[in-house]
């Protein structure tokens, strides 16, 4: 009896399951990457109520980020500066600037402006400020160089994976503790030995469990 299918039929069967396993490959590398935060999240940069320039304020004026950013060395979380803040200055400087009639209108009314933060950790996921600071782990570290931003864009995921790494690995993001809001600080060639003593120091045995952050 005659062959119905060639003989090169054979190998369909095997030509499909690879092509099936690579589409699988595919498919998940791609959900994996593009359905990150380190995709979706980073370079998100919002509009705000009032143009503010972190280049010009914590980079060429050179304005400590503590100044703003109150409570961060004890308390959880890094306050938005009240109106206030910003009048301490601008009573003096350009107070009749068009750019900042927003911000006197809340100083006289005392309504807050309505700021969109832009790092933000989920609710499920618990995160100190003030442990970190303390640690020597610098702004940057999680905030990116926001001295030369115009306009402050999330630079790092903040997932878990990202957490993580540096809590598996704490040494990279350490440094002295008076520098830990200096933009500009650098790593010295003796970093690895300043950090493992630092660490040893400074009592560091960062949480890997769950409930080191969900509790």
């Amino acid at each position: 009896m005659a062959q119905i299918f060639p003989k090169w039929s054979n190998t369909v069967p095997i030509a499909l399951a690879l092509a099936g396993f690579f589409l699988l490959i595919t498919v998940s590398g791609g959900v994996w990457y593009y359905g990150s935060p380190e995709y979706t999240d980073v370079g998100y940069r919002p509009k705000q109520p009032v143009e503010y320039s972190h280049k010009l304020h914590a980079g060429d004026l050179g304005i400590d980020c503590r100044y703003c950013h109150t409570g961060v060395e004890s308390g959880a979380r890094a306050l938005v500066p009240p109106t206030r803040t910003c009048m301490n200055c601008h009573t003096l400087v350009k107070p009749e600037s068009e750019k900042l009639s927003l911000v006197r209108r809340s100083f006289a009314t005392g309504e807050p402006i309505e700021w969109v933060r832009v790092n933000d950790i989920p609710d499920y996921a618990y995160f100190d400020h003030s442990i970190h600071i303390n640690s020597g782990v610098g702004c940057i570290s999680c905030h990116g160089n926001v001295a030369e931003m115009e306009e402050v864009t999330l630079s790092k995921s903040l997932s878990m994976g990202f957490c993580l790494e540096c809590h598996r690995s704490p040494e990279e993001n350490l440094r002295p503790l008076n520098e830990v809001t200096n933009m500009k600080w650098a790593k010295s060639s003796d970093h690895a030995s300043l950090a493992a003593l630092w660490k040893k120091e400074r009592g560091l045995e960062p949480p890997e469990a769950c409930s080191g952050c969900h509790r």
